[in-house]
């Protein structure tokens, strides 16, 4: 089955971590400077094997984690600069003026970030939000990838 045959208007079924991975490249690779991507979705579903796949679609090849403990990675050496938010550990949306989140969300490069819900009232309204679901019923690897 191609990805596209997996594709249904807005939802991916990814049936392992090499099927989220593709999705997520190929979504980079269509990606413009300036936008906003915010992924959800509950611990261990996968957001990181998704960034590490948009990453790559952007052509970074150092490896990619979540930035959980530092909100902010950035990655230069690809087509576009790639901004890596995790603000999971963010307790006010005041502390994103430190990271320089205004500047890259919407800047030249791209910014992904990770438990975007939490801090939504920043967020532009052009962001691509992206949720990924488990669903353990289909599979121990099945993810639901809702992109809207």
């Amino acid at each position: 089955m191609s990805d596209m045959e997996k594709e249904t208007s807005n939802v991916f079924e990814s049936l392992s971590r090499e099927d989220t991975f593709e999705y997520a490249k190929k979504l980079a690779q269509e990606s413009q400077p300036g936008q906003v991507f915010c992924l959800s979705g509950d611990l261990g579903v996968g957001k990181t094997v998704f960034a590490q796949g948009f990453g790559a679609g952007l052509g970074i090849d150092e490896p990619i984690s979540s930035p959980t403990f530092t909100i902010l990675q950035e990655y230069h050496e690809g087509k576009l600069p790639f901004y890596h938010f995790d603000v999971y550990r963010v307790g006010d949306v005041d502390e994103l003026e430190e990271t320089g989140f205004y500047e890259y969300a919407g800047g030249d490069g791209i910014a992904l970030i990770e438990w975007a819900e939490l801090i939504e009232e920043v967020i532009p309204e052009s962001a691509v939000w992206i949720t990924i679901e488990k669903d353990v019923e289909k599979g121990f690897d099945y993810r639901r990838i809702i992109r809207k």
